[in-house]
């Protein structure tokens, strides 16, 4: 079966459970296409290495590219900064162009200040690539190389599927940069993970956050993109102002927050991070916190953990996996508050920011 056929039709709750459901068969297809753009670009990012690089986003889109910045950072040992667009759109800085190369992650490509810095960028010699959902955007036809995300029409205003298809993009220029076999091994195998992830049942994170107002939402590594992301939809679909720290950051200023009853979701997928966020939700269990423990299924029962993550065949891939998990029960916890998950209030599919 084609990965854009259907399988036998079924009721969905929400625009937002089918489209993120969808999000395995969507990977699927996006790793299909574009193998030979992929490879080109890591081979040309080895042949002439970047002196600098920059990410280009904002909202869901800005989550996923921290997963790809942190992903080079460790393996690459290159830096990478999140433009501040303002330097561009509003201070009209004079940013040097000279071996640089910008990534701007879109689902609509429509937004004046992503936009505006990829032309300004490829204008002065630059090298400019765009992962855009709408292939025919402005976004994409300002950027010099365009990588389409593939996820397919997404009409709720959350996003999922794209954001997915956003780190699973990003992911695959790690791989092609770095020319590792076993991270795009690994990659073939994600589908097959996902659809595994998309039916774990996080029933008890419902319960537990159904009528709670503030949420702390605790990742590290390449997990902290999930954790960003994940309290974000916290606040759009939910109406609960959740806030994402790293398991170190937590332990400063925010941690004067914490009494008794305090909600915590804690994601420990594998990684150096794991041990280190374990111990952080043993002391916040002690510390009176209601810690939500996200873990892999071969500790879930020794650690305590109420939510099972699944693997990947990779451990830089398991954030992929885990927010694959976390979409599913955020839109049921939304309709379980009473409110409509497709359509948060005050918020549009598509935002133009300056």
């Amino acid at each position: 079966m084609n990965s854009r056929e259907r399988l036998p039709a079924r009721a969905y709750a929400s625009r937002m459970q089918e489209e993120a459901l969808g999000a395995p068969a969507a990977v699927a297809y996006q790793l299909a296409h574009d193998r030979n753009a992929y490879a080109e670009l890591g081979e040309a990012l080895r042949e002439q290495p970047p002196s600098s690089l920059l990410t280009v986003a904002r909202g869901s889109s800005d989550h996923a590219a921290h997963y790809m910045a942190f992903s080079v950072m460790a393996r690459m040992g290159r830096l990478v900064t999140s433009l501040p667009m303002s330097l561009v759109t509003l201070y009209q800085s004079k940013i040097r162009c000279e071996g640089l190369v910008s990534f701007a992650f879109s689902q609509s490509g429509q937004s004046p200040d992503l936009i505006a810095p990829t032309r300004f960028f490829r204008a002065g010699g630059a090298r400019t690539v765009a992962f855009v959902n709408a292939e025919g955007s402005p976004l994409a036809e300002a950027a010099q190389f365009v990588f389409p995300l593939h996820s397919g029409p997404e009409l709720s205003v959350a996003a999922t599927k794209s954001y997915i298809c956003q780190l699973v993009a990003g992911a695959r220029v790690v791989a092609a940069w770095s020319a590792d076999d076993d991270l795009q091994a690994a990659l073939e195998q994600l589908p097959a993970a996902l659809e595994q992830a998309a039916q774990q049942r996080w029933d008890v994170a419902v319960e537990v956050l159904k009528d709670v107002d503030k949420l702390f939402v605790i990742g590290r590594g390449t997990g902290y993109a999930v954790a960003m992301e994940a309290a974000l939809k916290f606040k759009e679909t939910c109406g609960i102002q959740a806030e994402a720290f790293s398991g170190a950051e937590v332990k400063h200023g925010p941690m004067a927050l914490v009494d008794q009853g305090y909600p915590m979701l804690v994601f420990a997928p594998r990684g150096p991070a794991q041990a280190g966020l374990l111990a952080l939700a043993e002391d916040m269990r002690g510390r009176g916190a209601r810690v939500l423990l996200a873990a892999p299924a071969g500790i879930a029962k020794e650690v305590g953990a109420e939510l099972t993550l699944s693997c990947t065949g990779n451990e830089d891939l398991d954030p992929i996996a885990v927010v694959q998990s976390f979409y599913p029960m955020v839109e049921a916890l939304a309709r379980a508050r009473g409110r409509n998950p497709d359509s948060p209030p005050h918020l549009a599919k598509v935002t133009k920011t300056n």
